[in-house]
């Protein structure tokens, strides 16, 4: 009967759409944005290296989206290499739109060499800074870049803004991407650090062959700037500051926050930052202040702990001119920011998350569920497999890296899961929604017992409308590690955090129901856990996994489906006719 009802919905939706002849094809050109994107190889030499990168447009990073709120959007992809690709619009809701997503073998076939598929949705209530990038394999390496929605309506606080700067980290490696995913996967060992950070592409004076690949953006004193901050890394949580400004917090993952000040952030992959900087220095020796990106340190693995650094050169004014004398043009400028936290700064992390709140004002309210339909917890693990039989392996003790989910490490399809269940094929819809064993979750031995997983692609099925809540329980399985957490199709409230194991009992009396900060990646703590609530309101099948890619290609990830709504406007949409296949 459900089946039915579904099929009935689809088929009365699109009649719908196309006597009201609102089809993205059909819309105005006054609300459709038209996109080109084309994904082939470019030489690209960074720290003395020249190597073949995988670009957009022959961009890196690539072509800035920039629609308005509200906005259809459309953007062809052509694959001109002969590997596989996608591309996903992380952060953008895609209200029945999943088809658009991106995600390869969750939501979409991949594209192929020499195919094209054309992304069409619409930015329904959303505004501010999000990022596209590649979701196949570890190609958003390289493929990435930003995705800024211009509200409809004047920004929420009151400072007049002289420009909009996005600063886009990213990693870059002297050798092979592919090279290091494939030996990762084939021998079951831990992947090779980047070579460096990145600030819009360019890594800056502290690595080699550097000085003029360095990022540096004119200011005006006295003026303000929105700082669009966006971490593209692949691997890396970063802490980031710059010299002798203070920055105001006022958005998070496309949601207003309260406004509050901070000498620094902390940014997960796949999260973005809008902060306020008004440039209220006066040079002394030099008009260049320097910004700089470091990783927050929590895991015991080998990381790269290098800097990348840009800068912000003051533009003089008669005013600046008057009020110090540079020693010369050619002064150099300080590579030190003082500002910036510890590496291993947890404390500062902490705190920094902590300070998030949502603006929760009359016109962009906070709507967190207050009652919940279904609670599910997870815990987030790093796992070693036994090696096979005539096998090599070269992860720890001879054995093979893997992660999970409710010891569930994820296996991706062969046909997408989007599609098998828009066809009514069968799936396995008997994701745990609790741990399969209880245990001191974050202080059991790291070595302790077996930490095989198991291996399949059990997904999560909620009804339409479940008001859910999701507890992410980090484990010390290996390591104790703070973990990234993307959920697609849906932004969540984050209405608790903590350290140790959740407890059921007294956790959920501490909750933030008022005004938690919004987002659509949680940062689970190091040794803790993270609980977010959502009302699963976009059917469709939607991915949910750790945005440190070496994990998610280990397995730490999974999918739920919302299942369709009982009115026409609460069903998945019919797929595209170009949906590429498998």
């Amino acid at each position: 009967m459900e089946d039915f009802l579904c099929q009935s919905c689809r088929v009365l939706v699109l009649t719908l759409l196309i006597l009201s002849g609102v089809l993205l094809d059909s819309c105005s050109s006054q609300t459709t944005k038209h996109f080109e994107f084309s994904v082939d190889w470019k030489k690209v030499t960074r720290l003395c290296h020249t190597k073949s990168l995988l670009t957009v447009n022959g961009k890196f990073p690539g072509p800035t989206i920039a629609v308005h709120e509200g906005d259809n959007v459309v953007v062809k992809v052509t694959n001109r290499i002969a590997d596989n690709t996608t591309i996903h619009w992380h952060g953008i809701r895609q209200l029945r739109t999943g088809w658009a997503d991106g995600p390869a073998y969750i939501t979409q076939c991949p594209i192929s060499g020499g195919k094209s598929y054309t992304y069409r949705f619409t930015v329904v209530d959303q505004r501010g800074t999000l990022l596209w990038h590649a979701h196949h394999s570890w190609q958003r390496a390289s493929v990435y870049g930003a995705f800024i929605i211009h509200p409809r309506l004047p920004y929420p606080f009151s400072h007049p803004i002289q420009a909009e700067i996005p600063i886009i980290f990213g990693e870059w490696w002297n050798e092979d991407i592919d090279g290091i995913v494939t030996d990762m996967m084939l021998y079951g060992s831990g992947p090779n650090s980047s070579d460096a950070y990145t600030i819009n592409g360019f890594p800056g004076p502290l690595y080699p062959c550097s000085q003029k690949d360095t990022f540096i953006q004119t200011i005006e004193h006295g003026k303000t700037y929105l700082l669009r901050i966006i971490n593209a890394a692949l691997n890396d949580e970063l802490f980031f500051a710059v010299s002798n400004h203070t920055l105001t917090v006022v958005e998070i993952d496309a949601s207003y926050t309260k406004p509050f000040k901070t000498n620094a952030i902390m940014i997960a992959p796949g999260q973005t930052t809008n902060v306020l900087l008004t440039a209220d220095q006066l040079p002394n020796s030099s008009p260049m202040f320097p910004m700089a990106a470091w990783p927050y340190v929590t895991s015991v693995f080998p990381f790269d702990n290098s800097t990348t650094m840009g800068f912000l050169r003051y533009k003089q004014t008669t005013a600046t001119k008057t009020a110090r004398k540079f020693r010369s043009p050619e002064t150099t400028p300080s590579l030190k920011v003082e500002n910036l936290p510890q590496m291993e700064d947890t404390n500062f992390a902490t705190k920094f998350s902590n300070d998030l709140r949502s603006l929760a004002s009359d016109q962009y309210p906070c709507n967190v569920p207050k009652k919940i339909d279904k609670r599910v917890v997870i815990t987030v693990s790093l796992n070693l497999q036994d090696c096979p039989p005539h096998k090599t392996c070269k992860g720890y003790l001879g054995k093979r890296f893997y992660a999970s989910m409710n010891n569930q490490s994820f296996v991706r399809p062969s046909l997408s899961i989007l599609q098998s269940h828009y066809k009514n094929l069968t799936m396995s819809s008997n994701f745990p929604e609790k741990p399969p064993k209880q245990f001191d979750y974050t202080g059991v031995d790291p070595m302790a017992g077996n930490l095989n997983p198991e291996f399949g692609t059990k997904i999560l099925e909620v009804p339409y409308g479940t008001r859910l809540e999701i507890v992410l329980q980090g484990t010390s399985l290996l390591n104790l590690e703070n973990h990234p957490i993307h959920v697609h199709g849906h932004n969540f409230f984050i209405i608790g955090k903590g350290f140790g194991n959740f407890d059921i009992a007294k956790d959920p009396k501490m909750y933030n129901l008022v005004d938690p900060p919004e987002r659509n990646t949680v940062a689970v703590p190091s040794g803790g856990w993270a609980a977010i609530r959502f009302k699963a309101d976009n059917p469709g099948v939607w991915f949910v996994h750790c945005h440190l890619e070496e994990h998610t290609s280990w397995g730490l990830a999974t999918a739920f489906i919302v299942q369709n709504g009982p009115d026409p406007s609460q069903c998945l949409l019919p797929p595209p006719q170009d949906l590429p296949a498998c």
